[in-house]
């Protein structure tokens, strides 16, 4: 598939729909087993999505995206373009008052809602919006008014619907697909403007790291958010490669759900695979006499093939031996049929990263960010180099500045955050991206050093602004200062310095205003732990800037092992 020479995201599908077997199922819920979404099926529902949600809005509106990962999502994405929208995916754990942010500020006139859940979130912010004309539900929910919302099943069930040939669209790979919210640096989150020719760009690279393994209807199982850029490109590289899509049940019952559906591939967040190297490391532990000895060494020859050391004759027969009892045995748990990992949205410990190759469970590490839609390099499996993010794809220029920040250039690169000139012009200059992340080249190979912005990414790939959180902590009473730690940590904890007039408060009593704190906090930003100190941050001991800006590095550095014990 030439997917340079694709004008959208649309034309992408149905190329990829007049090649597949169209009563063949494409898209499939593990957690309701009977919605199964054949390629006509898709196809025929997106026209008539689309058809209705054109009566609402034209070219060029938001449609706000609220959804748990299932089939529709998918479908409701392609009509929103196919009507001319541009979609704006929100993560379902969101709080009230970030949905309201984000309504007011990219205006949205349809919102999609998957279900009662979310309804309520938002059902006191839509009826005073008069730019909001129509509400799209998934599920059913009683006691609504049936005017101003629509039911997708009721719209599924027409019989009839124009049939549109998606060569003729007027969409081009320039034009704007999605607008992706994003951690900002004073806390509201900017609006990352992504464009068709941007996701393209990742399918391509994408394609050109797959097509050399998988099979030709490979197997991918979703669990990532889609409203994540990360999961949300992947959904179009399932589409290059004429996938059968498998959407989980929950984090929790992933290793089942593998088994479920034996995929080839899966995309996840250093967490899950933090997660798994613990839980298989436990179980290796346990093992003694003979099984001892056969994991020892399956880990052994796998990091030394993997290091692309040679093997001696009798390594060969060892590796032989661990390959058929040791490496299958635990690819068997997989669902049998995993070709790899791809772990992306932060960076994976390199020890993880060996450790899951070395026994049989090639893992992938890329890079990106939302600002880059979101892909600019990974490794590919025949050179596997896990202390690196791989060599940039195709199109993505990628240039170290004198400050060692890595800068990006191509297609690839957002247009701009929505409504926020101002924040754009910070970080595009003469058309590279200022990514904000230090690193270098090994040869051409990509490897992150550190991090020069100050968004936290934890293990489980979210972007939070700590800044954001400390707004709120130092609203408190009780609390002067805050600093809110969590860089590929599992959780967010903080320092806590108390006002003068609080200084001698419990702890207890401090825990108490924290747990009213995270109340407006969605599940990823509340704070777990806090350790109380005596200094005020100042200009005087070093860690804070002249304009009173604290001095992350600094302050961080200098509690390192007090936070550190925290986790």
């Amino acid at each position: 598939m030439q997917i340079d020479k694709i004008n959208n995201l649309l034309e992408l599908f149905y190329k990829q729909y007049q090649k597949q077997n169209k009563d063949s199922i494409f898209l499939q819920s593990l957690k309701e087993s009977k919605k199964k979404y054949s390629w006509k099926d898709v196809y025929l529902n997106i026209n008539k999505l689309s058809e209705e949600m054109s009566k609402h809005i034209k070219k060029g509106d938001r449609c706000l995206l609220v959804s748990e990962n299932r089939p529709e999502w998918m479908i409701a994405d392609l009509s929103i373009m196919l009507s001319g929208g541009v979609t704006v995916p929100a993560y379902t754990t969101y709080t009230e008052r970030d949905y309201e942010y984000i309504i007011n500020d990219c205006t949205p006139a349809i919102i999609i809602i998957s279900n009662k859940i979310q309804y309520e979130k938002i059902k006191n912010i839509i009826h005073k919006k008069d730019f909001i004309k129509k509400i799209i539900l998934f599920e059913n929910i009683e006691n609504i008014d049936e005017e101003f919302n629509l039911k997708i099943q009721d719209i599924f069930k027409k019989n009839q619907c124009n049939d549109k040939n998606f060569f003729d669209l007027k969409i081009q790979r320039k034009d704007m697909a999605c607008i992706i919210y994003t951690s900002g640096t004073q806390g509201n989150p900017k609006g990352v403007m992504l464009s068709h020719g941007g996701i393209l760009n990742n399918c391509e690279g994408a394609y050109g790291l797959l097509k050399t393994f998988i099979s030709k209807r490979p197997k991918f199982l979703t669990w990532l958010p889609l409203s994540h850029s990360y999961e949300h490109t992947v959904q179009f590289v399932q589409i290059v490669v004429g996938a059968r899509v498998f959407y989980a049940e929950s984090i929790d019952k992933l290793i089942k759900n593998m088994s479920d559906c034996s995929p080839e591939i899966m995309t996840a967040v250093p967490r899950f695979y933090q997660n798994l190297y613990q839980k298989i490391n436990t179980s290796f532990s346990k093992t003694t006499g003979l099984k001892k000895f056969l994991v020892n060494k399956t880990v052994e020859l796998g990091k030394k093939k993997l290091n692309k050391q040679r093997f001696s004759l009798i390594e060969f027969f060892f590796n032989f031996i661990c390959e058929r009892f040791v490496r299958k045995k635990i690819k068997n748990q997989f669902g049998g049929n995993l070709k790899t990992f791809i772990s992306g949205g932060g960076a994976l410990d390199k020890e993880v990263g060996s450790f899951l190759n070395a026994i049989g469970l090639p893992t992938l590490q890329g890079y990106g960010l939302t600002e880059t839609s979101p892909i600019v390099s990974c490794n590919s499996i025949e050179d596997i180099r896990v202390e690196t993010v791989g060599q940039p794809f195709k199109g993505n220029l990628v240039k170290i500045a004198n400050d060692g920040e890595i800068l990006v250039k191509g297609e690839n690169v957002m247009l701009g955050y929505w409504n926020n000139e101002e924040e754009t012009n910070k970080v595009l200059k003469n058309g590279w991206l200022y990514t904000g992340d230090i690193g270098e080249f090994n040869g051409t190979f990509l490897k992150i050093t550190d991090r020069k912005k100050d968004i936290i990414i934890t293990t489980g790939g979210d972007n939070i602004s700590p800044i954001k959180i400390e707004n709120n902590l130092n609203k408190s009473n009780f609390i002067e200062q805050s600093l809110v730690y969590g860089e590929g940590k599992p959780y967010l904890v903080s320092l806590i310095v108390l006002s003068l007039e609080y200084k001698n408060t419990s702890k207890e009593k401090i825990q108490q205003e924290i747990e009213k704190i995270n109340l407006d906090l969605t599940k990823i930003e509340k704070i777990k732990k806090f350790i109380i100190i005596k200094d005020q941050f100042s200009i005087e001991n070093n860690m804070m800037t002249p304009t009173l800006k604290l001095k992350r590095y600094k302050i961080i550095k200098k509690f390192k092992l007090e936070l550190e014990k925290l986790f």
